[in-house]
């Protein structure tokens, strides 16, 4: 009786997994049947979107007016002696006061350095051979950490006998931020432009193809360190220009005296080309 019922059971189990197999065979087939989806429609919907064969191409140009925070000066000492020993006794003893004056003024050992020294013969006439003495040019560069100190500084190294003035740069330490700053603005610049001009043809602007950057844009109007002088050189020119306030609020003013600090420009120039909807 017992191996009866054991029959039935397993009779009655395999008609159970036969019914659940065939009513979810359907199932299983209607779902391999349906394809995968793809990401062409996708692509081709970006396509439509940037159409690389349609483009403007244009500029942006930004200019950030920064007060600066450091000075380079160069101050010479000139010295003249009827042999080259002389002059030299005469320079050394000089450039020696010139730098105890600028230490006096709170400026460090590492920011004063020999920036060019030469010694010349000195002949009686052009046209002569004849050596009347020597001349020594002595050129000491200061690096000024307080912009606001360039004057007194310039002062005390007068009094203590420098007699030239071979160069004064006035810079920001915070180069990198602004510059950085200096092309993002730039680049929004670009990017209206680019707006405008394709709005203006009845289009639209897609996509960004290619950027662009003037590295010489960098070095415009100061030379090598990568900001200009003057805040109102070719601002006609520019597509933004923006002041920028020093950290905390307080403007570098320097005390009487024939330097002036003014303001810095840091400028960036970028080329973009947009691809058109």
């Amino acid at each position: 009786m017992k191996q009866f019922s054991t029959v039935v059971n397993t009779i009655l189990a395999c008609t159970l997994i036969f019914i659940l197999f065939s009513v979810g065979l359907p199932n299983f087939n209607v779902r391999a049947a349906t394809p995968t989806p793809t990401a062409q429609p996708t692509q081709q919907l970006e396509s439509a979107v940037c159409d690389a064969t349609r483009s403007v191409q244009v500029s942006g140009v930004a200019v950030v007016n920064v007060t600066p925070d450091r000075a380079l000066i160069k101050l010479g000492v000139q010295s003249n002696g009827n042999s080259a020993k002389e002059a030299q006794a005469k320079n050394s003893a000089t450039i020696n006061q010139v730098v105890k004056a600028l230490k006096s003024q709170g400026i460090e050992a590492k920011d004063i350095a020999t920036d060019w020294y030469t010694i010349e013969p000195l002949y009686e006439d052009y046209d002569s051979l004849r050596i009347k003495g020597y001349r020594i040019y002595n050129i000491v560069e200061v690096t000024m950490r307080d912009a606001g100190k360039s004057n007194e500084a310039m002062i005390a190294a007068f009094q203590a006998g420098a007699n030239q003035v071979v160069d004064v740069q006035f810079y920001t330490s915070e180069l990198r931020k602004y510059r950085d700053q200096a092309r993002e603005l730039a680049m929004k610049a670009a990017t209206e432009k680019a707006e405008a001009l394709s709005n203006s043809a009845g289009s639209g602007v897609g996509c960004i193809l290619t950027i662009t950057e003037n590295t010489q844009s960098n070095f415009y109007g100061g030379g090598w360190w990568g900001y200009g002088y003057g805040s109102n050189q070719n601002l006609m020119t520019q597509n933004v220009v923006q002041n920028v306030a020093p950290a905390g609020g307080e403007l570098t003013t320097l005390d009487d005296g024939p330097l002036s600090a003014g303001q810095i420009s840091v400028r960036a120039e970028v080329v973009a080309s947009f691809g058109l909807k």
